[in-house]
């Protein structure tokens, strides 16, 4: 992922996709969010629970320990080594829902500008990404977005993409109880697959975080 998504839904679209029959803590509101250019560090609407409540809540994009100050905290997380390294260890079994509308990418054709493209499900539906972090009200509060390698023609626009779940599976992913091991399995291979998404070129206006609108999701030749 190049680090740009949108959330422009209402928090409870999210929360009806999610479909968790339990309370609700929402400190995010009730409007819809209508942020169509979401950058890195910026704070993200996220899904959690806690206690058996379901908490949706504003945290930053990107964690590091509090040991790595010699670098910027990363935004996504390697499928391949999140469960075993050192880095992620201490947020490995803090786990939430990122809840996006899409998400862009940028991709060399042989133009002065990279050209942007905008994915998101065919289906219309939010995508559920698999995310770990330490959550509000933290010090060192923030997240990350699991990714795996990306397949099938998802390979042209990008090589990596976010792990997203069915309603089901970030129901389970997002439950606390299944243990490392399962949870380990689960983003590695059962992640939502090419098919189920739509990628099309938007406007090189995008690359500018300071540029809102639903506009920007518009495809373009």
């Amino acid at each position: 992922m190049c680090g740009r998504l949108s959330q422009y839904h209402r928090i409870h679209d999210f929360v009806d996709a999610l479909s968790i029959p339990c309370p609700l803590a929402n400190s995010v509101g009730d409007q819809p969010l209508e942020r169509y250019n979401v950058a890195p560090t910026t704070r993200v609407a996220l899904l959690r629970l806690e206690d058996g409540v379901l908490h949706a809540d504003l945290v930053r994009w990107g964690w590091r320990p509090h040991w790595a100050k010699d670098r910027a905290a990363p935004i996504n997380a390697r499928v391949e080594k999140v469960a075993h390294g050192a880095f992620f260890r201490a947020i490995w079994p803090h786990r939430a829902i990122t809840p996006v509308d899409g998400w862009y990418e940028w991709v060399d054709e042989g133009r002065p500008k990279k050209q942007p493209y905008y994915i998101r499900r065919r289906d219309g539906q939010p995508s559920l990404c698999a995310s770990i972090g330490q959550f509000t009200g933290h010090e060192h509060d923030g997240f990350g977005i699991i990714t795996a390698d990306a397949q099938g023609g998802m390979v042209d626009v990008h090589d990596r993409r976010p792990v997203v779940l069915s309603s089901e599976l970030a129901r389970q992913w997002a439950g606390l109880t299944m243990p490392k091991e399962q949870t380990e399995q689960l983003v590695l291979n059962l992640g939502e697959g090419p098919e189920t998404f739509e990628w099309n070129r938007v406007g090189v206006a995008v690359g500018n975080t300071r540029n809102q609108g639903v506009h920007l999701l518009d495809s373009t030749r």
